[in-house]
């Protein structure tokens, strides 16, 4: 294919994005969209994998019964979710295997808050309510997306996060209402998690490489800063409801902005994170790299399994 041809259908493809038309798995894309797609889909499909780790040191913990059924129903949602998502990439051609072995080498990344532990029972609070909370504000926009199988798997995995995060709101509301103990143990989780949550919308944009092209491409709907703003206007009426207080002394409404102004993001902290050197980096892949060996016989023998159930249809057959 020549140069022009390439530059001909790349117009069509983009006029195809514009009139915000689906991109479907067996269609012509540039080849750039097509490992956009693979980092990305890949990406957020290991962060709902990881994520389950500090929520599972809550699971013999929980203060009730009710809270423990809650806690599973959740971790489990969470990995459904990372099998779409996983589902969705392989339709672009890469496969289940490789990218295990790109997370699991530490090529592929995951979204960094997941390497922050989770020390006390209102963490779940805080990270329902804010993780998922910023990851809503991320994935709605994902519901629009052009790639189809992304945008189609993200409908469910939305409506289940919408759940999530008003799940841990309420565990913080309780707490808030409970003893003065109780309260501050809150006030201590939103203390420790609210500058890692306004993180997860990534890099400022002008230090963004990702964000223009994903903009064009729909892939994104909206840059990480605007979606960092969005999150800090709906939070802080949410926190005012709680009765707690947002670890942020320039936190002020801007009357002819109609946003919050905030304080500036701890951006070496970030980096340091996203590199591999954050609390918990290694313990997290180490868990994940443990689970995917001491799996290897459940898989053999899945395969076995299907192994001797084809060949029993093959001799129906003959």
């Amino acid at each position: 294919m020549s140069e022009q041809e390439v530059k001909n259908l790349e117009a069509l493809f983009q006029a195809r994005i514009d009139r915000d038309e689906k991109i479907e798995p067996k269609e012509w894309m540039p080849e750039k969209y097509r490992q956009t797609h693979i980092r990305q889909i890949s990406q957020h499909a290991h962060s709902e994998i990881v994520g389950m780790l500090p929520e599972a040191n809550w699971i013999t913990r929980a203060p009730s019964l009710r809270r423990k059924v809650a806690l599973l129903a959740k971790i489990q949602d969470e990995g459904g979710h990372g099998l779409y998502l996983y589902s969705a990439a392989e339709t672009l051609g890469i496969s289940r295997e490789e990218m295990y072995e790109q997370l699991h080498s530490g090529k592929a990344k995951y979204s960094s808050i997941f390497n922050y532990p989770t020390i006390t029972w209102a963490d779940m609070g805080a990270v329902g309510w804010l993780v998922d909370g910023a990851a809503i504000m991320n994935q709605v926009a994902l519901m629009g997306t052009s790639y189809g199988p992304y945008a189609r798997a993200m409908v469910r995995i939305c409506k289940e996060e919408s759940f999530h995060q008003r799940q841990g709101y309420e565990i913080l509301l309780t707490l808030c209402n409970g003893t003065p103990e109780q309260k501050a143990m809150a006030q201590d989780a939103l203390n420790r998690w609210w500058w890692p949550s306004l993180m997860m919308f990534g890099p400022k944009d002008e230090e963004s490489p990702n964000t223009e092209q994903s903009v064009k491409w729909k892939l994104k709907r909206k840059t990480n800063d605007e979606l960092r703003q969005q999150f800090v206007d709906q939070t802080v009426p949410q926190a005012n409801i709680l009765g707690l207080t947002i670890p942020d002394d320039k936190l002020k409404w801007n009357e002819e902005r109609k946003h919050y102004d905030f304080g500036e993001i701890d951006w070496d902290e970030f980096w340091q994170v996203v590199k591999g050197h954050g609390k918990c980096n290694k313990q997290r892949l180490e868990a994940r790299k443990s689970a995917w060996e001491n799996g290897t016989w459940v898989r053999d023998a899945a395969v076995a399994y299907a192994e001797k159930q084809a060949n029993k249809e093959e001799k129906k057959a003959i």
